[in-house]
């Protein structure tokens, strides 16, 4: 009951316009963009997430651009046995710049992805809505040039994410993690 209270309530928040009004930074650009970040914050209220945060740690994404102005992202994660768990999109440009769109096979969902805050040369609040079967949500991300974030960094993605609709208890700083292996 309270899964399907939390997913009811998630889809609610992105309903009462929480998921319409969050725009991507005026003047984004999709060079300053590129290169290696470390995702370092996390947070939505989808239950996947509400059942394994404790163990989620630090990756890396690469993001390039295309020669089109989509983006090319890549991810990857060490895993605790050594193994890496890998995932990559490629996300198209939209009207909008800073706002991408792609569709996740590995999840079977469509993404509406906003770079809503970024000082290039240190970190990036990414704010994707996640529709799946008519059901969105809402997850949060940042990322920063290095694995280390400051506190008031780190309070303000926590208040950026609380500003959203995700619940306190759904928002984490991620602990560091090795990195894997180049592919």
């Amino acid at each position: 009951m309270r899964n399907t209270l939390l997913q009811v309530l998630a889809a609610l928040a992105c309903t009462l316009a929480a998921c319409a009004e969050v725009m991507p930074v005026s003047d984004f650009s999709l060079e300053k963009i590129a290169g290696k970040w470390f995702m370092t914050g996390f947070a939505t209220n989808a239950q996947w997430f509400v059942n394994h945060k404790d163990s989620m740690k630090m990756g890396t994404s690469m993001l390039v651009p295309t020669e089109g102005g989509d983006l090319d992202m890549s991810y990857a994660n060490l895993n605790a046995d050594g193994t890496c768990w890998r995932m990559t999109h490629l996300a198209k440009k939209t009207d909008t710049p800073g706002r991408f769109t792609f569709h996740s096979q590995a999840w079977n969902n469509d993404n509406d992805m906003r770079f809503v805050d970024v000082v290039y040369d240190d970190y990036a609040v990414i704010h994707t809505i996640k529709t799946k079967e008519g059901t969105s949500e809402i997850l949060n991300k940042l990322y920063s040039r290095t694995p280390e974030v400051s506190e008031v960094l780190q309070q303000k993605f926590t208040q950026f994410s609380l500003d959203t609709g995700i619940l306190a208890d759904n928002i984490a700083i991620l602990p560091k993690n090795e990195e894997c292996p180049e592919a």
